[in-house]
């Protein structure tokens, strides 16, 4: 039995997946050639993608994962059509990502990168100039309400934020918080916050129509995908005022090019796609994955939210 690794996973997941069988890691350029023959199970992070392709060339595949929440680098439907099943982490870094959300939000309203930046360049005078402001009686926007969405919400809400999450007509939004359509939510939200899924639907959302419906001065923080804001018209929303500021783990084009405008910004905060790379998130994620896998190669029932139905 060979398992496939696209990624390195957790010691302690590694340790599990190769008590099972042979493992050959993709990334490993001493490891020997694959035999894609003897090919069982293929997992993954957030880069290494599971194609059809790579599918087909695995007659004996019992299972694909990725140690993660997003299955955007993985076939899914073809994985479907060709009867194998998908494990994952649903709502394993639910809180991590959460609490990087809240992180990058208080950051950018309270200008504490900026202030940073400015001490460590001896401008200890800017001070004089401050503006950040308090996230408490401020708005916040949710696009996306799962696991990580609610937990964003559940925290802001704690912090004093009036919560609005963008629903479609007639849907309500549980507890203390507010649903209303997409372009109410624009014009009235102080912060934005994305945790939604990238899908053919979600790509790009965020168009320069949107940007200028923006309420002026808004801050945006993405910690889901960067492809679901279009890029072009960011950069024009922060060029030109429209945007207070930005912040996030996760761009389009990671990493971003050394000319990109994003990165001599001073209103712009980014991290490198780090948010659920916690020691603890990162392990559990790993090892349910791994656990699960080995159970469905050992024909036995893997935990029942690790499956992907669709």
């Amino acid at each position: 039995m060979t398992i496939l690794l696209l990624e390195s996973l957790h010691p302690e997941a590694e340790a599990m997946l190769e008590a099972a069988g042979a493992v050959v890691r993709a990334e490993d350029p001493n490891a020997p050639r694959c035999d894609f023959g003897a090919v069982e199970a293929i997992l993954t992070r957030g880069r290494g993608r599971i194609s059809e392709a790579l599918l087909l060339q695995c007659p004996r595949l019992k299972v694909i994962a990725r140690a993660g929440v997003g299955l955007d680098n993985l076939d899914t439907k073809a994985a479907m059509r060709l009867g194998i099943p998908t494990v994952f982490a649903p709502g394993g870094n639910a809180d991590t990502v959460a609490e990087h959300t809240m992180a990058l939000i208080l950051d950018l309203v309270r200008g504490i990168t900026q202030q940073s930046r400015a001490v460590a360049a001896g401008r200890w005078e800017e001070r004089a100039r401050y503006k950040g402001n308090e996230i408490r009686g401020l708005t916040l926007g949710v696009l996306g309400f799962g696991n990580i969405g609610q937990r964003v919400a559940h925290f802001a809400h704690t912090f004093g934020m009036r919560v609005v999450v963008a629903a479609r007509a007639g849907r309500t939004a549980p507890g203390p918080y507010e649903a209303v359509a997409l372009e109410s939510l624009l014009t009235r939200s102080d912060v934005i916050t994305l945790h939604l899924p990238l899908t053919p639907d979600t790509h790009g959302i965020l168009s320069a129509s949107r940007f200028a419906a923006m309420k002026p001065g808004a801050f945006l923080v993405n910690t889901a995908r960067g492809a679901l804001i279009d890029a072009a018209a960011l950069r024009t929303a922060l060029a030109d005022g429209r945007l207070g500021g930005f912040a996030a783990d996760v761009l389009e084009i990671e990493p971003p090019q050394v000319d990109d405008p994003l990165l001599a910004n001073e209103r712009v905060v980014l991290t490198p796609h780090t948010a659920s790379l916690t020691a603890l998130t990162y392990r559990a994620m790993c090892t349910s994955t791994a656990r699960n896998v080995c159970a469905i190669l050992r024909d036995e029932a893997p935990d029942e939210q690790s499956l992907y139905r669709g």
